[in-house]
């Protein structure tokens, strides 16, 4: 087991490598978009009616004016007390016609074609019921719509009012795949990638669709792997900022995290294939490729071999009758990975801006890397799991 431990560290240090020394093998290939655009905002909404007025409140208090006849909500039933308070507001409704397929994808979908066939928009904002935004979110994305940049996401902050441990552990994955994540791409002229919503697309893409074709658990990701694959300019604009409400039940983040985890590799086994047919001779998104397609996997190789090394010393061990040894080493290898997840957790929180009382801060900090440590069994639990489903999230509670 030691030497395939061995074989793993060194894949992943090879694996890691090459995403490196491809990072800055990118041209983004532009397409500026019209000033004065006529925008339009998608808002999937199932029995939402707790927390719906804050993002239509929210858009009202936009210092670029919308048209609150182009924002759409959609529903499922006429029933649901969402219907009467997008009518105050001045809201269109959409009503969803197959209830069958609960995924926010289909949602979306159904709405997007409603929408063409009608008219059509030059950019599609979505937002999540639970979001809100600072009163220049929409001014300043469209500015990068403007810039050429077909895809766009701002920076995820949380809503929730006098948060405890549990929404703030949450909150710190986005920091770190929003910010620190994004950042980066930024600074290589990668592609971004999007988590839950707060972003917009270019009409001129949703024109080509004719819908909304991303449908997996994770339709974020996935869009993130279609951008890649297809070369479409992104943008993370870290000033733009939007809020999203966090889990307040840890079974709430299990069933989440098993939905991401599940989504994730589904969306990967659909699209690394595509990936691997294109050469790199001319390809102008090579090192977003490369990053793509590597993944987490020198993370979890890297996991994989610590694990197996550690495990054959500890049977080394126990076999020369030093089992208080083998002891010493399981104990080592914990406190390894909690330093490590220790010393990540401190980086996310001093390169981000999650606001939080004082007094919570050393919570986190202590608490953050167990959160993480249970991504191990949500993970097997959503691999082995024949069927994971979208499970809806009470907001507003």
């Amino acid at each position: 087991m030691g030497i395939i431990g061995l074989l793993c560290l060194f894949t992943a240090l090879g694996m890691a490598l090459w995403g490196f020394f491809c990072r800055k093998q990118n041209i983004l290939r532009m397409k500026p978009g019209v000033e004065n655009p006529q925008v339009a905002v998608l808002i999937p909404a199932r029995d939402e009616s707790a927390v719906i007025a804050d993002v239509l409140d929210s858009l009202t208090k936009q210092t670029y004016t919308l048209d609150m006849n182009d924002v759409y909500v959609i529903i499922e039933n006429m029933q649901d007390p969402t219907a009467e308070i997008c009518k105050k507001y001045g809201a269109k409704i959409i009503l969803r016609k197959d209830l069958k397929k609960q995924r926010k994808g289909y949602a979306l979908d159904e709405a997007i074609k409603d929408i063409l066939n009608n008219r059509r928009y030059d950019v599609y904002f979505v937002f999540d019921a639970d979001n809100t935004m600072e009163e220049d979110f929409v001014e300043r994305m469209l500015k990068h719509y403007v810039e050429g940049y077909q895809i766009a996401t701002g920076y995820r902050n949380m809503k929730n009012p006098d948060p405890g441990v549990l929404e703030a552990v949450s909150s710190l994955t986005f920091a770190m795949i929003n910010g620190i994540g994004n950042r980066k791409r930024m600074k290589e002229q990668g592609n971004m990638t999007f988590s839950g919503t707060g972003f917009y697309i270019d009409g001129g893409l949703i024109d080509e669709w004719r819908g909304w074709p991303f449908h997996s658990l994770t339709e974020d990701y996935e869009i993130s792997l279609y951008a890649t694959l297809n070369g479409i300019a992104t943008y993370y604009d870290e000033t733009a900022v939007f809020y999203d409400e966090q889990p307040r039940k840890y079974k709430q983040t299990v069933a989440q995290r098993m939905r991401w985890i599940r989504g994730y590799f589904d969306v990967r086994k659909k699209y690394i294939p595509l990936m691997r047919k294109i050469k790199a001779d001319g390809c102008n998104n090579y090192g977003s490729l490369v990053k793509a397609r590597v993944g987490v996997k020198p993370i979890i190789l890297l996991i994989v071999g610590l694990v197996l090394i550690g495990v054959d010393v500890i049977i080394w061990l126990i076999i020369k009758g030093r089992a208080w040894g083998a002891l010493g080493v399981v104990i080592g290898f914990l406190l390894f990975v909690y330093i490590v997840l220790e010393i990540l957790t401190i980086a996310v929180i001093k390169s981000e801006r999650i606001k939080l009382d004082k007094s919570l801060w050393l919570k986190v900090i202590l608490l953050n890397p167990f959160y993480l440590i249970t991504y191990v069994p949500c993970a097997l639990k959503a691999l082995l799991k024949k069927d994971v489903v979208w499970v809806k999230i009470q907001h507003g509670e």
